[in-house]
């Protein structure tokens, strides 16, 4: 049995030499240490010896089997070792060649006129309200003074989902819902920033959805010209000192009396340009004094309470602010155009 095992071992150590892949390797292990291999039948076959001859047999066997792993281990470490200098070199990075840099985002345009804006309400001391794009036909048109057979409701093309409920067409609908909820109380000083939504044909000056803001104010003793001081400082404060507002006379049926509102071009300073189309002065928004009608609507009494609204689309101050002809660069996603407010 020794000379068995002792030739077993020359037998593997002579097919582990010639091994050239990790199969191989597995299964020269299964072959000669598995439990079906010749020398766990050796092992089994021991029964049969004689007490003197079982130790020194074993010890054969142990030996045999040590020197079978140690050659076993030694090439899977070898292997080992290989696949991971191969991994290695698969994934090897040079770290001699320059960066890729990331692309640097900016604040959208809009967001930011938003932004700039809001932080001159809200250093006059205004506060920013929200409410619904999906409103209700009442607080949208109703309780501005737009009942359902108003003439004045044929200005704006509405997005209809059922009878009653449409796109707001404008942000007015948060005025009468914050008038709802301070239920009398006074003063009310707001802004209102939000998307707003028109049945208009997209060109370069209309989009069926823009952004828009506007502002209430409702207190005692409130006057045009409280407005118009509100807006002088809000104009020159986004344009420049040197602005300058013309009011003129208009109609809105939330407002009574209603003015648009222009300012001098920033173009040609006012002396007239293509910009201005040489009138020296572009319409920016409307307003006017609450009508007494939305102010008892709104549960406030016209008789102590008077106010001031406003609005004003996003868009059009953007494009008036950084020379944009176009609105509908603003929603193309175009980075060409979007990458030039990088460091505005």
């Amino acid at each position: 049995m020794k000379e068995r095992l002792e030739a077993l071992k020359q037998e593997a150590l002579q097919e582990l030499s010639g091994v050239s892949s990790q199969q191989e390797l597995n299964d020269l292990r299964v072959k000669y240490l598995g439990k079906k291999g010749p020398l766990t039948e050796v092992l089994r076959g021991m029964g049969a010896l004689s007490a003197e001859e079982r130790p020194v047999i074993g010890q054969v066997a142990n030996d045999v089997r040590a020197a079978i792993e140690a050659v076993i281990e030694e090439k899977q470490a070898a292997y080992t070792m290989q696949e991971t200098e191969n991994r290695l070199r698969a994934e090897m990075i040079d770290v001699t060649l320059p960066g890729r840099p990331s692309q640097q985002g900016a604040v959208h345009p809009l967001s930011k006129v938003i932004q700039e804006i809001e932080d001159i309400f809200i250093g006059m001391g205004y506060t920013v309200a929200e409410g619904p794009e999906v409103e209700q036909d009442y607080y949208n048109f109703e309780a501005l003074n737009l009942p359902k057979d108003h003439p004045a409701r044929d200005m704006q093309d509405s997005f209809y989902i059922t009878e009653e409920i449409l796109m707001r067409t404008q942000t007015s609908p948060v005025q009468v819902r914050t008038m709802e909820k301070r239920k009398g109380e006074v003063p009310i000083k707001i802004i209102c920033p939000g998307k707003v939504y028109r049945r208009d044909d997209d060109d370069a000056t209309h989009s069926h959805m823009f952004t828009q803001i506007e502002g209430l104010v409702i207190d005692r003793n409130v006057r045009m010209s409280d407005l118009k001081g509100t807006l002088l400082q809000f104009v020159q404060e986004m344009y420049g000192p040197q602005t300058k507002i013309r009011l003129r006379p208009s109609f809105f049926p939330f407002t009574e009396p209603s003015v648009e509102v222009d300012v001098s071009c920033a173009m040609c300073g006012g002396e007239g340009c293509r910009t201005c189309k040489q009138t020296g002065w572009l319409e920016i928004l409307g307003a006017g004094m609450v009508h007494p009608r939305v102010l008892e609507m709104g549960g406030y009494d016209p008789k102590e309470y008077t106010g001031f609204a406003f609005g004003m689309g996003v868009e059009r101050i953007a494009m008036l602010k950084y020379g944009i002809e176009d609105i509908r660069h603003f929603y193309t996603n175009d980075l060409r155009f979007l990458k030039q407010f990088l460091h505005v």
